[in-house]
């Protein structure tokens, strides 16, 4: 195919993509109008499942299709990110130094940390009741454990972040979400259709499938984060260059 050719194939489908994005914002209802369908027919089928939160319901109900691809977005970037980081054969991995931390901030980290752990683990579990869930709390709790090298050093936080099983748990709350939807098919339902009881109204066993879906977020997320902020703080802290490395750069 010319150059020509594929020019004229990328601006017809341009045009087709914005034509169709056109209509589509043409029957769109009209901004701080009464009339919401989508809206309206979002909080009826959360209400019928038993989910007070709609946002919750959408995510990981009605659209959680969607929800397992932005998962897989950051499931794949972690992957990626391991991959690119890992340490190669002419690199060098040498104990950090310890730092001395200013004894306001090592109080004040150790205060805050055992908060934000708690804040982030209830934000995920009360996902489907109030406001956040998995991918907000999950990334609360990932944020608490780094306190730790604050307000200590980082060798203090490698004993509380053993990376291996890090890894183990993104990828287990990524293969949650899956085996959770793909439960549904032997019920002779759709996959990832909300197929368990819907409990009661505004407790945590509302939502059936809902609270679980939420929770397999929250792990892979908190894991994921972790993980990341692992291999980048491997490279500023403890690999450095081999001696290859250095003749190239003049050092």
């Amino acid at each position: 195919m010319s150059m020509r050719l594929r020019l004229w194939v990328l601006a017809a489908g341009m045009l087709g993509t914005a034509t169709l994005f056109v209509l589509a914002c043409v029957e769109l209802p009209v901004f701080g109008g009464t009339w919401h369908p989508y809206g309206d027919r979002a909080v009826h089928a959360a209400l019928a499942r038993r989910t007070a939160n709609t946002i919750a319901s959408v995510n990981f109900d009605q659209r959680a299709l969607d929800t397992l691809g932005e998962e897989s977005i950051l499931f794949g970037s972690v992957l990626g990110t391991v991959v690119l980081l890992r340490q190669t054969r002419d690199e060098q991995r040498l104990p950090p130094e310890p730092a001395r931390v200013a004894p306001p901030v090592r109080r004040y980290a150790l205060i805050a940390l055992p908060v934000t752990l708690l804040i982030g683990l209830y934000v995920v579990a009360h996902g489907q009741l109030s406001p956040g869930g998995g991918f907000q709390g999950g990334v609360v709790v990932a944020t608490s454990l780094h306190l730790l090298y604050i307000a200590i050093d980082y060798r203090a936080l490698e004993r509380i972040r053993p990376v291996g099983l890090y890894e183990v748990a993104d990828a287990a709350g990524e293969a949650g979400y899956l085996l959770l939807g793909a439960a549904a098919l032997l019920t002779g339902a759709a996959f990832l259709t909300n197929f368990l009881p819907y409990g009661t109204f505004n407790t945590l066993s509302s939502g059936g499938t809902v609270p679980l879906l939420n929770a397999a977020i929250g792990v892979e997320v908190a894991a994921g984060i972790v993980v990341l902020l692992a291999r980048f703080l491997d490279q500023a802290v403890e690999i450095v260059s081999g001696p290859d490395d250095e003749a190239e750069d003049g050092t």
